[in-house]
């Protein structure tokens, strides 16, 4: 599998108004063209209508993909739910296969943790999943390396989904080295630090009401230009490497181990194929060190998440929001 995917939340969640449904085939049709085989969405992506999205244009597509989603997190009348129960992830796998048009499942996910329900009863019901033949492999996201080690045990894992970039290196705290070990791969979402790191980064003031950074510390107020001035250095890097600061952001993330897949998301075809791109380069290992020297856990300004989020995840953590 390429180290490049395709994460496809922003199609249909999470950041200012989604595209049109054309614009959206169109992304998503150029990706199978230019030789993406990772499609990564869940059910909570646009409760539904993301899952609801890929089946409809992939399904003819379906011979040449690995199509990733996600139970344990979805949206109930209008509200983001984790729910791990057994009962819940078979109904939940059952719905999602209708919405993708598929007869399998390719990777599915336990997008998060519930904490009322041992992760090796949830696990449980996915391996039965497995079994039963419609999902061909398990995966975690947004868990820590001791519980990956416990869901390991119950039923091999092949996935770990966690957020990985510059500016977020909660996986070098246990799961890198966990997941090397361990024979899993490390799927790396938001490599691009939610759009932080792209050629045109975000507007906090222009940002709408309904995009999920106006929660995160790193874009506020307080933190943003602080974060801003960082970027600008690593934009210097780029420019002295031929590189532009997506493709510099992207080939650090790949190189960190020969386990470990991005799956950037965008809505611009000529984005997409300069994420593609990095498959292609020779990044000197200078430049990447150097990137890493300049954006990490200890330079960047603010938590990934607010207090709230931050409470209802598993994964290794660097500190508090601010």
């Amino acid at each position: 599998m390429p180290a490049v995917g395709l994460g496809c939340m922003n199609l249909s969640h999470a950041y200012d108004v989604p595209p049109t449904p054309e614009a959206a085939e169109r992304l998503l049709l150029t990706a199978v063209e230019e030789g993406v085989t990772l499609f990564d969405t869940a059910a909570l992506y646009g409760f539904g209508a993301n899952e609801e999205l890929l089946g409809r244009v992939l399904a003819g597509h379906r011979d040449r993909i690995v199509l990733a989603s996600k139970c344990g997190m979805t949206g109930i009348d209008g509200r983001r739910v984790i729910d791990g129960r057994p009962e819940t992830i078979r109904r939940t796998a059952d719905e999602a296969l209708a919405r993708l048009r598929t007869d399998v499942i390719d990777i599915y996910y336990l997008h998060r943790l519930d904490r009322a329900v041992p992760v090796e009863e949830s696990v449980g019901a996915m391996a039965e999943l497995v079994t039963a033949g419609k999902v061909r492999a398990l995966g975690l996201s947004e868990v820590s390396a001791a519980t990956l080690r416990r869901a390991h045990a119950m039923h091999p894992i092949a996935a770990l989904q966690n957020e990985y970039s510059l500016w977020t290196r909660n996986p070098e705290e246990g799961t890198l080295a966990a997941t090397r070990e361990l024979g899993v791969a490390l799927v790396a979402f938001s490599p691009l630090a939610r759009g932080f790191l792209t050629s045109a980064p975000p507007d906090f003031g222009a940002l709408p009401a309904g995009d999920i950074r106006r929660g995160m510390p790193r874009f506020n107020e307080r933190h943003y230009p602080a974060n801003l001035a960082l970027r600008s250095e690593l934009e210097k890097i780029a420019d002295e490497t031929g590189l532009t600061l997506p493709q510099l952001a992207l080939a650090w993330v790949v190189s960190r181990g020969p386990h470990v897949v991005a799956i950037p998301g965008t809505r611009s075809v000529p984005h997409l194929r300069e994420s593609l791109s990095v498959l292609d380069l020779d990044v000197s290992g200078g430049a990447l060190e150097t990137a890493g020297w300049v954006l990490n856990s200890a330079t960047v300004h603010g938590a990934r998440y607010n207090e709230a989020t931050l409470a209802e995840i598993d994964t290794e953590c660097f500190g508090r929001a601010g």
